[in-house]
């Protein structure tokens, strides 16, 4: 069959288990969804589940299928590193093979010397932390005396986090991007992170004016060889924040889960063209992974699960539907970092065969399916599964 559109939603950090080399990243035992489903008793997740979701992994609550209605399997992360954009990356066809740099101790002089004397402004903190806990910590001092929040985290970002009543939206963005241009060479992070808040000491709240300034790929992905084939590559979330832009013909930002969602089911049902519907929802990550919660991080995903009998609904027969993740955060694991996980992945549709994708060696066969099904330019990494969810 000619596939007209695939539809890619990333539950952002719903990994499931440990890779082989967890240990080297300190996440032995990890496993993002099994943790989640022992720590509340069991998944709430029917629609997932039917796909195939208890057939990839030991999942409480959720059964394996004998007739899953999804081709199901799991993958395999190659780059060296387990952020949002390496995941990202590497599902469109990247591997990374020299980490981005992390600064457990916080920025150095030069960079911070950098940042205050272009911005104008001063700093506190310039250490890892919490997004949540150090608002807690520093926000009343913020409020005071106007300097930004800059802090880091277990990834390769710089953040700063400032009160909207304080710091303009726009000005939080200029500096954003000042420190983006001081980010470069050795101390080249993957992203600079636009954090603004609002409300009163005890009560700070982060809003949906968050912003991503990401390196630039270094090659080309496959989202770069479907737009030059002239195919339809509309970003949802954070999407087009992670690829700069790069290959995207249309995009759209979200404010959570269910904006991304209800987005997604707008675009399979507007966005007739030939291509690719790619979303990521980010809340899983944010608001519950980072945050340690479990129980939030179940109920987002029995929120999606409800949604999915209307996204299925939407497509077209010659459609198909891609749920994955990018990366691990098990909300049940000590600290509060993303950790080395293998993604699930589930894809449905009327012309898919519900056969066992096994374990991918990496992420990039995702890519490179992709390109074999649009028949466009191969990315140099990854191994196409066209072949074992189609029919002969």
């Amino acid at each position: 069959m000619d596939i007209n559109r695939i539809i890619i939603i990333i539950l952002d950090s719903a990994g499931i288990g440990a890779t082989p080399d967890a240990a080297d990243f300190g996440d032995v035992g990890s496993h993002t969804l099994g943790n989640i489903a022992q720590a509340v008793g069991g998944l709430k997740v029917p629609n997932m589940e039917a796909m195939g979701l208890g057939n990839i992994a030991i999942l409480e609550g959720v059964k394996p299928q004998i007739t899953p209605t999804a081709a199901f399997g799991k993958m395999d992360e190659v780059s060296a590193g387990k952020d949002t954009t390496a995941g990202h990356w590497e599902l469109a066809g990247i591997h990374i093979t020299q980490p981005f740099p992390m600064y457990p101790d916080g920025f150095p002089p030069e960079v911070m010397d950098a940042f205050v004397t272009q911005t104008g402004r001063g700093f506190l903190g310039n250490y890892p932390s919490s997004g949540t806990v150090i608002l807690d910590k520093l926000g009343a001092e913020h409020l005071e005396t106007g300097k930004l929040i800059v802090y880091t985290s277990g990834d390769s970002v710089f953040q700063i986090a400032a009160h909207e009543e304080i710091i303009p939206i726009e000005d939080l963005y200029k500096y954003c991007k000042i420190a983006r241009e001081i980010l470069r060479g050795e101390h080249e992070v993957s992203r600079v992170i636009a954090r603004p808040f609002i409300g009163e000491p005890g009560n700070f709240t982060r809003t949906a004016n968050r912003h991503d300034y990401s390196v630039v790929p270094p090659e080309e992905t496959v989202l770069d060889n479907l737009k030059d084939a002239e195919l339809m590559v509309f970003a949802i979330g954070k999407i087009n924040d992670i690829y700069v832009g790069h290959g995207i013909t249309e995009a759209v930002s979200t404010k959570s889960n269910k904006d991304g969602i209800e987005k997604t089911i707008e675009a399979i049902r507007t966005h007739t063209d030939k291509g690719l519907i790619f979303t990521n929802l980010v809340d899983f990550d944010a608001k519950f992974g980072h945050r340690n919660n479990p129980q939030g991080y179940a109920d987002a995903l029995s929120e999606f699960d409800q949604y999915l009998p209307e996204i299925m609904d939407a497509l077209a027969d010659n459609d198909i539907l891609v749920l994955t993740a990018d990366h691990g955060n098990d909300p049940t694991y000590p600290g509060t970092d993303h950790t080395r996980e293998y993604v699930p992945i589930l894809v449905a549709g009327s012309a898919v065969q519900a056969v066992n994708l096994g374990v991918r060696s990496t992420f990039a066969d995702l890519a490179a399916t992709i390109a074999d099904i649009f028949n466009v330019k191969v990315p140099t990494e990854g191994e196409s599964f066209r072949g074992e969810i189609f029919s002969k």
